[in-house]
């Protein structure tokens, strides 16, 4: 597998013994909740879905918070979205 600048080349067989050439491009985002970081990460997920077609995985990269007056006031989930190329 060949990666450069959030896009991923892979190669699978197909039916014939031929390989073909798969792109997948990764993009990363935040997702912000105020209910946990697992929420966040929906919502990071959900977001991506609503104009990103073909998303196959998804990786957690950190999480963080935002405090307000001592207390958790916003969870924030940094992810990787990884979706195939349409051709």
């Amino acid at each position: 597998m060949v990666t450069a600048r959030g896009v991923s080349l892979g190669w699978s067989l197909s039916c014939d013994g031929r390989y073909l050439v798969a792109v997948i491009k990764t993009i990363s985002l935040v997702g912000l909740s105020t209910e946990s970081w697992d929420d966040a990460a929906r919502q990071a997920l959900k977001e991506a879905s609503r104009t990103i077609r073909g998303i196959s995985a998804m990786e957690v990269l950190d999480t963080s918070c935002s405090v307000k007056d001592g207390t958790i006031a916003e969870y924030q989930t940094h992810v990787r979205i990884r979706f195939r190329i349409e051709r």
